[in-house]
């Protein structure tokens, strides 16, 4: 044999000494799998404290540490629309202990900025949607409109003269009303916040002509009166609601979105860990305390928590937002 063909040979005879080698890692490695959690779980909500992202995962953590044995501490990293967040998570090691806790920014942002750091499908595992809520469309309450109907009839008589506010440009409350607005054919000016406190502020000042914000930003101004709820762009009634009508009922098809927050794990993730994490999630988001701790804080848990709901959920909603972004020219350096 020529030293040549030796040569050849070696990539291979380092390829099978580096298998053997790992062989007795591969027990070691099923064993932790098993074992899972071992140590104490950290969620990365993509958003400061006190938002409905970090309130969620605030929520459900207490359950989650109960039903993992283990301690699950929260890390809010927020910033750049929650790409900040998103982008560690998507580095961390892939392992089960570093998970992410983030809002519908997470269909949106891809579409919404040139460079976000991640990609939606390749870079992350659903885990569950822990919960999803239409977003609202109220009037101040000494406002002159009385449905949605209304505002839209004025809206295409005097094109542009109506403004209407949202928690900011990009936000998921700020597409679902330029989806409205898209579907019904009218101009409106948007105003967007940095925030839904300052929106919400405006929208009870009767500085804007209406609002669009997620359902659980202005329940304590729409119970108290301060704002007057007209249409929510959700799928049949609220029970919370009852009487408030869809966009849908009212005339508008094809509005229907909702703000949702969801956790999710990094690509790479042993399937074990995956399936015991949603099965963790699962559980909790059933427990009945649970569920009225999320419908007290407006903002409804998930009746079908799990990977299958989630994953379908962000395969339809990526294309939808792109779609909309796309049509109502935003953009977000």
């Amino acid at each position: 044999m020529s030293g040549q063909d030796n040569l050849a040979i070696r990539p291979g005879r380092r390829a099978i000494l580096a298998g053997a080698a790992a062989l007795p890692l591969l027990p070691a490695i099923a064993r932790a799998q098993a074992g899972f959690p071992e140590r104490t779980v950290t969620i990365i909500v993509s958003f400061a404290p006190g938002g409905s992202t970090d309130i969620a995962v605030r929520l459900i953590a207490p359950a989650l540490q109960e039903i993992l044995g283990r301690p699950v501490v929260i890390e809010n990293r927020g910033g750049a629309g929650g790409n900040i967040g998103i982008g560690a998570a998507a580095r961390a090691t892939p392992d089960g202990y570093t998970l992410l806790g983030t809002s519908s920014a997470f269909v949106v942002n891809p579409s919404l900025y040139k460079n976000a750091p991640y990609d939606p499908f390749k870079d992350f595992q659903p885990i569950s949607t822990l919960s999803a809520s239409p977003n609202v469309v109220a009037v101040p309450a000494a406002s002159r409109f009385q449905s949605l109907p209304e505002i839209i009839a004025y809206a295409k008589a005097n094109p542009d003269k109506l403004n209407w506010a949202s928690p900011g440009s990009g936000t998921t409350p700020h597409l679902a009303g330029e989806i409205i607005a898209i579907r019904a054919g009218i101009r409106v000016q948007h105003i967007g916040f940095t925030g839904a406190g300052p929106a919400t502020q405006a929208a009870v000042a009767g500085q804007v002509d209406y609002i669009v914000a997620h359902q659980g930003s202005v329940e304590p101004q729409l119970r108290q009166g301060q704002l007057r709820p007209l249409a929510h762009t959700g799928t049949g009634r609220q029970e919370d609601w009852p009487d408030l009508p869809s966009c849908a009922e009212v005339g508008i098809a094809g509005a229907e979105s909702e703000t949702f927050l969801a956790l999710y794990a990094p690509a790479g993730v042993p399937a074990p860990i995956v399936a015991r994490l949603e099965a963790a999630v699962t559980e909790a988001l059933k427990r009945p305390d649970v569920m009225e701790r999320f419908r007290k804080g407006g903002m409804p848990a998930n009746p079908t928590p799990g990977a299958a709901e989630l994953r379908a959920r962000v395969a339809r909603e990526v294309p939808l937002w792109r779609d909309v972004i796309q049509q109502a020219g935003i953009s977000v350096s």
